[in-house]
C-alpha cells in the first residue's frame, strides 16, 4: 500500500540550537556597513507586485479566476465595493493560493466532520454553512491558510522594515501611498526582497563575500533538522498533498519515489490551484501526485524540447550566493537540503535516513539578514509552529498527524519523527464538494480564460 511520509519539525525545540557553528568569512566586522546602505533603500522601490482587488463580497470561484486570469499571486480584498473610499482601510485582507489550498481541502473534508464536536473552529462552519447554501464570499477564506496577515507599511519605510515583517514569516506587504491615505501603491513579496539582497550584493564586495560562505555553517533554522522536511510519496492523491500542506501550514511539500524514495519533486500550493480550479473533472482529487508532477511539468520544454523542470536541492557545501538564486530561479520558496553531492537524485528510504537532512527557505535567509541589522524577536519558524499547533487543536482525538487503517502500518515507523500516514480514502462527498463549490460551467469559464491543463 503506498504511504506518504511526514517528518514534522519539533514544536517544542529552539531553532537557535539548531545550526552548526563554524568560521564565517566576512561576517559582522562589516554589518554596520551594510545595514547603513539598507537604511537608505526604500521599500517602495521593491515592489514588485501589483495590487489586484476583489471585492469582499465576491464568491470564492470567482476570486480563483480572477487570480488565474490575472496571473498573480494575490488578491487584495476590498471592503469597499463602491471603491470611493479607495484608502489602505478598504481592504480587509489578502488571498492567495495558499488560502485556496485550504478551502478546497476544507470543502473535500467536511464530511468528516462530526455534529458532535465540542469544539469546532467557527470559521470553518461559518464556511461549511455558506457552501451549503451555495455560495461562500472570499471574504470567509482570506488568509484561511494563516499565511496571509494583511500587513502595510508607510510609503517611506526602508528595507529594515522589510526585515522585520518578513523574518517572521510574513510573504507580503502592501506599500501605503505617500499621503498615507490613496490607494496603496503596490506589494512587495519576501522574494522580492530577496532578489534586493542578491542585486545588492553587486554593489558591496563585503556582502558578496559574505554570500560566499556555505550554507553549513549559518544560522539558518532548519538547515540540520531532517524532522522539518515535509514530505508525501509519488503515490498518494492530490488530496493527501492538499491535506499535508493545510495541516503542516507549508506552501510546498517534497514528493519522493514511491520505490526508492528518490526526490522526483516539489509540489507548491500554486501548482495545485492552478491545477484543481480550472480541472472539468472532480476526479482530479484522486489523482497521483506522480500524474500531477507530469501536468505540472508538460508546459515546460513544449515548444522546444528543452526540459526546464527545476530542481529543488542544494547540498550544505552549496554557498549562500548559490542558494539564494537557485531559489531565485526555481520560484520556489524553499530548497531540500541533502547531504548527497552526487548528480543523481538524493535518496530518502528507510535503509538511507539522512541524505535528505533539512530545507532552506526564503524565510530562514531572510532572518539570517534580519540578526545582521541586529532585528529583535526574530524567530521565521514561530508562524508555521502556531499553524501547526492550530492544525492538530482542530482535529479529533486520533494522534495528530498519524493515521492508519492497519496495525501494520504502525510497525512501519522508523523513529518518532518519521510516521507513516495512509492515503485518505476518496468518498463520494469528497469528490461531489468540487462540484458543489466550482460548478462545472464555471471551471469550464476559467479554463478557457486560463487555458489550463
Amino acid at each position: 500500500m503506498s504511504q506518504s511520509k511526514r517528518l514534522s519539525q519539533s514544536l517544542t525545540g529552539s531553532w537557535l540550537d539548531s545550526s552548526s557553528q563554524g568560521f564565517i568569512s566576512g561576517s559582522d566586522v562589516h554589518a554596520t556597513d551594510w545595514v547603513k546602505d539598507w537604511k537608505a533603500a526604500l521599500a517602495r522601490d521593491l515592489i514588485d507586485t501589483p495590487i489586484v482587488s476583489v471585492d469582499a463580497d465576491s464568491t470564492v470561484e470567482e476570486a480563483c479566476e480572477k487570480l488565474l486570469s490575472e496571473d498573480i499571486p494575490c488578491l487584495a480584498v476590498r471592503s469597499d465595493p463602491t471603491g470611493l473610499e479607495a484608502d489602505n482601510n478598504s481592504y480587509q485582507g489578502l488571498f492567495d493560493f495558499s488560502d485556496v489550498n485550504a478551502f478546497l481541502t476544507l470543502a473535500a473534508t467536511r464530511h468528516t466532520f462530526s455534529l458532535d464536536d465540542t469544539d469546532p473552529d467557527p470559521r470553518h462552519t461559518k464556511i461549511i454553512e455558506a457552501a451549503t447554501a451555495g455560495r461562500v464570499p472570499v471574504q470567509l477564506v482570506s488568509n484561511l491558510s494563516d499565511k496571509n496577515p494583511f500587513t502595510a507599511l508607510p510609503n517611506d519605510a526602508d528595507v529594515i522594515s522589510l526585515l522585520e515583517i518578513f523574518a517572521r514569516g510574513t510573504h507580503r506587504v502592501l506599500i501605503q501611498a505617500p499621503d498615507h491615505s490613496g490607494e496603496p501603491i503596490g506589494m512587495v513579496s519576501d522574494r522580492g526582497l530577496l532578489a534586493w539582497f542578491d542585486a545588492y550584493a553587486k554593489s558591496s564586495a563585503s556582502f558578496k563575500k559574505y554570500l560566499g560562505n556555505p550554507i553549513q555553517p549559518l544560522s539558518l533554522p532548519s538547515l540540520h533538522i531532517y524532522t522539518s522536511v515535509v514530505a508525501a510519496s509519488s503515490s498518494s492523491s492530490l488530496l493527501d498533498a492538499m491535506k499535508l500542506m493545510s495541516e503542516e501550514g507549508v506552501s510546498s511539500i517534497a514528493i519522493l519515489d514511491e520505490e526508492s524514495g528518490a526526490l522526483l519533486s516539489a509540489v507548491s500550493v500554486t501548482d495545485i490551484g492552478k491545477v484543481v480550479v480550472p480541472s472539468q473533472s472532480n476526479q482530479i482529487l484522486g489523482t497521483p501526485l506522480h500524474q500531477i508532477i507530469s501536468l505540472i511539468k508538460a508546459p515546460h520544454g513544449s515548444t522546444d524540447g528543452a526540459d526546464r523542470y527545476p530542481v529543488y536541492s542544494v547540498i550544505p557545501s552549496s554557498n549562500l550566493q548559490y542558494t539564494i538564486e537557485k531559489l531565485l530561479a526555481t520560484n520556489a520558496h524553499r530548497l531540500f537540503v541533502t547531504r548527497e553531492s552526487t548528480l543523481s537524485s538524493p535518496v530518502l528510504s528507510p535503509s538511507a535516513i539522512g541524505n535528505l537532512c533539512g530545507i532552506v527557505s526564503v524565510v530562514d535567509i531572510l532572518s539570517l539578514f534580519a540578526r545582521l541589522a541586529k532585528v529583535e524577536n526574530i524567530d521565521p519558524t514561530e508562524k508555521q509552529r502556531h499553524r501547526r499547533m492550530s492544525s492538530a487543536s482542530s482535529k479529533s482525538s486520533e494522534p495528530p498527524y498519524f493515521h492508519s487503517r492497519s496495525s501494520s502500518k504502525s510497525s512501519q515507523r522508523q523513529s518518532p519523527s518519521v510516521m507513516a500516514v495512509s492515503p485518505t480514502e476518496l468518498t463520494l462527498d469528497s469528490l461531489a464538494a468540487l462540484d458543489n463549490l466550482f460548478p462545472v460551467e464555471r471551471r469550464r469559464s476559467i479554463r478557457s480564460n486560463k487555458g489550463g491543463p
